[in-house]
C-alpha cells in the first residue's frame, strides 16, 4: 500500500505542479475541471442515487461548472460577473461549513439523497471557485493556503498517534483524537511563522500578494488557526458522507489513496475561506 502511495504521488505532484506554475490562467481552469468533473462522479456515489438520478446530477452539475468557466474566461455571462459568482460561492460556503455542517455532524444525520446532492455542490463547487481565483492571485499563494491543510492533518496524525486518547468524533471517523486536533492547530501556529520567515526571505517577497498579506498582521494568523479548524470540519464531514454511503473511499480513482474526495476532503472547507477572507481584507 504505502510503495503504491508513493508511486501515485510521485506521478500526479508533477503534473499538479507543472499545471499550477505553467498553465495560463484559463488552462489551470480547465485543469481543475477535469479534478471537479471526478469529485463530482464521486459525489454522486455518495449520494446513493440511482443510475439515471446520478448522471443526471453530474450532468447538471457540470453544465454549472461550464456557465462559471464561461463567466471567468469572459468575464460575465448573461450579465453576471465572474466576480459577483465568485463572492456568492465563497459567502454560501462559509454559511454551509459555519452553520450546517457543525449541525449536521453533531447530530450525525444521515442525510436523504437530494439533501447530500445539494450539499455536494456547496462542497465542489466554491473550492473550485478558489482554486482559480487564488491562483489567478498567484500559484504561491495558492499554495500556501493549501500547506495550512496539508500541515495540520500531518501534525494531526502524528500527535494523535503519540498522544491521542479522547476519540474526537468517534461515530464518524473513530481514528480522529481530540489532542491530534490541538496538535493540528498548534502544527499551523507554528507553519504561520515559519511561513513569514520563508515568504520575506525568498524572491516572492516582493510579490504584490506577499506585501498584502504581510499587512494584514495578527488577523492572518488568526485567519491561519481558523482555518486549521476549519479543516479538520471538512475532513470529518467527507468521512460521514462515505460512512452514510457505506464507501471506505470515495473511489479508487487514485491507487494508493483512494479517490479525489479523499485527497481534497479538508480543502473544500478551507480554500473557499480563504477566498473570501482575501476579499473582505482588500475593501
Amino acid at each position: 500500500m504505502l510503495k503504491t502511495r508513493v508511486i501515485t504521488a510521485l506521478v500526479i505532484l508533477p503534473v499538479v505542479l507543472l499545471a499550477l506554475f505553467a498553465l495560463p490562467g484559463w488552462g489551470w481552469a480547465l485543469f481543475t475541471f477535469g479534478i471537479v468533473a471526478a469529485a463530482v462522479w464521486e459525489w454522486s456515489r455518495l449520494c446513493r442515487l440511482p443510475s439515471g438520478a446520478a448522471l443526471a446530477y453530474q450532468v447538471i452539475t457540470l453544465g454549472i461548472c461550464a456557465v462559471i468557466f464561461l463567466a471567468y474566461d469572459r468575464g460575465s455571462v448573461a450579465g453576471i460577473a465572474f466576480e459577483q459568482i465568485k463572492r456568492a460561492g465563497f459567502v454560501l460556503s462559509l454559511l454551509f461549513w459555519a452553520l450546517v455542517v457543525p449541525m449536521w455532524l453533531w447530530s450525525t444525520w444521515k442525510s436523504p439523497p437530494v439533501a447530500t446532492a445539494i450539499a455536494g455542490w456547496l462542497v465542489i463547487l466554491p473550492t473550485w471557485l478558489a482554486l482559480i481565483s487564488l491562483r489567478d492571485i498567484g500559484p504561491w499563494l495558492l499554495l500556501s493556503f493549501a500547506a495550512i491543510v496539508w500541515v495540520a492533518d500531518i501534525a494531526a496524525y502524528f500527535i494523535g498517534r503519540r498522544f491521542g486518547k479522547k476519540k474526537l468524533a468517534p461515530a464518524i471517523s473513530p481514528g480522529k483524537t481530540i489532542e491530534g486536533a490541538y496538535g493540528a492547530v498548534a502544527g499551523v501556529m507554528l507553519y504561520f511563522f515559519l511561513w513569514r520567515y520563508l515568504v520575506g526571505a525568498t524572491p516572492v517577497s516582493t510579490d504584490a500578494w506577499v506585501r498584502e498579506l504581510q499587512s494584514h498582521g495578527w488577523s492572518l494568523f488568526g485567519a491561519f488557526i481558523v482555518l486549521s479548524l476549519f479543516s479538520i470540519m471538512g475532513d470529518l464531514f467527507e468521512s460521514w458522507m462515505k460512512r452514510c454511503a457505506e464507501m471506505k473511499d470515495s473511489s479508487n480513482l487514485l491507487p494508493g489513496h483512494g479517490g479525489i474526495l479523499d485527497r481534497i476532503d479538508a480543502l473544500t472547507s478551507t480554500l473557499p475561506l480563504a477566498g473570501l477572507y482575501l476579499l473582505l481584507m482588500s475593501r
